[in-house]
């Protein structure tokens, strides 16, 4: 508690920087960053070295960090200042009968906890997201990238101090058991929005266990329909990204819904690209968990009774074929988390009819599902993508982090 009692006490600090001073700690943590790039590669080297053996090698990737990665995560802070301020908006504006008038205005959260896993980058996102909308942020990544997040806070914090703002504004928990969690859960008073940023278990647990505001981000069973009226080519080329650029992360495509008409000719090319020429090119081939029917069209392994319902995470993919767009529907509203779903087809009507019914942060028409992303949608960056309906849909960027109150200005009246 000691940790979360230094953060409430620079939430005033932090909430009376303006946007400029902001801007300037951000620039200061981006230049930090890069400045101690040998010092964070190797205590990322450290972590990876660590958790050799013990996680796959798509893992591996996901907690890997490069030269090229650092000066992506900074640019990624430096992006955020290009944004305009999230604070002190007026959403809204009236003036009573009896003279009053009340204005809505945009106001920090205060303390913002996030509980992470072993993604490192996501420690200096975090970190500029809260700062950039005047919160103070307390950082509990997992175990694995512990050594890689404690070299980037400490970087981030000498940048902050290097233009005169309260260190105390970034926060590192340096347990990694779960105890610290369950703390971060439990501090009221202390966290005012906790966001969980992991697989089902940890969401699962902040969900059923906070006593503090708690922001849900989704884990990501995310579909691509491609149906009757597909452009074949467009869907081959979405899919492939959609699987096999980064199949580490939420948003990379789990579940392929093929129409029954377009089958025969689809399935065969789909198999070439995703698993035949790529363990031609000693690429990892994408395993295809194939439903019965697709089983008859091309050789795969049969698809359990679970994997409709499995965020991978790694080169797999679980393939259907479908009778018609409304069964596509029905298989997602069933099956999907709501996070990101796809349609490939030229049929403006079916593409409309798939919009409109699928239930999802993010709906797309012939566009892979890789684009859900703060960075992408133009924010910057991401504290994380929400699957829940209240407050914050899909990319959790700075206006997602702040809330509002409001101001009444009167001249004496009395109720």
């Amino acid at each position: 508690m000691k940790l979360c009692a230094l953060a409430k006490a620079a939430v005033k600090k932090v909430a009376a920087l303006d946007d400029a001073t902001i801007n300037s700690a951000l620039l200061a943590m981006a230049d930090a960053i890069e400045g101690k790039a040998t010092e964070i590669l190797l205590a990322n080297e450290k972590d990876i070295e660590a958790a050799r053996g013990t996680v796959s090698d798509v893992m591996i990737d996901r907690l890997r960090l490069t030269e090229s990665r650092i000066h992506a995560m900074a640019d990624g802070i430096r992006e955020i200042t290009k944004l305009p301020s999230p604070l002190g908006v007026t959403l809204d504006k009236s003036t009573r009968p009896n003279g009053l008038v009340i204005e809505k205005v945009t106001v920090p959260m205060g303390v913002i906890a996030i509980i992470y896993e072993s993604r490192p980058n996501v420690t200096s996102d975090a970190a500029a997201l809260a700062l950039k909308s005047g919160n103070v942020s307390i950082l509990r990544g997992g175990k694995e990238a512990y050594n890689s997040s404690l070299a980037i806070v400490t970087a981030m914090k000498a940048g902050l101090s290097s233009v005169g703002v309260c260190e105390d504004a970034i926060n590192l928990v340096s347990d990694t058991t779960r105890t610290s969690s369950y703390e971060l859960m439990r501090a009221s008073g202390y966290v005012d929005l906790l966001i969980p940023r992991g697989g089902a278990g940890l969401i699962r647990a902040c969900v059923e266990n906070s006593t503090v505001p708690c922001l849900e981000t989704g884990t990501g069973i995310c579909h691509i329909y491609v149906d009757a009226d597909a452009d074949t080519e467009k869907a081959i080329s979405i899919i492939e990204n959609a699987k096999t650029s980064r199949p580490s992360v939420c948003n990379a495509a789990e579940v392929c819904l093929v129409h029954k008409d377009i089958a025969k000719d689809f399935l065969p090319k789909l198999k070439e690209v995703l698993a035949d020429k790529r363990a031609a090119a000693g690429q990892t081939p994408v395993e295809l968990r194939l439903s019965e029917d697709a089983l008859k069209i091309i050789d795969g392994t049969p698809a359990g009774e679970n994997d409709f319902d499995t965020e991978f995470l790694d080169y797999v993919l679980a393939v259907k074929i479908v009778s018609s767009a409304a069964e596509a529907i029905e298989h997602i509203t069933l099956h999907s988390t709501h996070h990101s779903d796809a349609i490939i087809t030229e049929n403006t009507a079916v593409a409309d009819l798939f919009t409109k019914e699928i239930d999802s942060a993010a709906v797309y028409v012939n566009a892979s599902t890789r684009f859900t992303d703060g960075g992408e949608f133009g924010l910057g960056c991401e504290m994380g993508i929400s699957t829940q309906k209240m407050h914050a849909r899909g990319p959790l960027g700075i206006r997602e982090l702040t809330t509002y109150k409001y101001i009444i200005r009167g001249n004496g009246q009395i109720r």
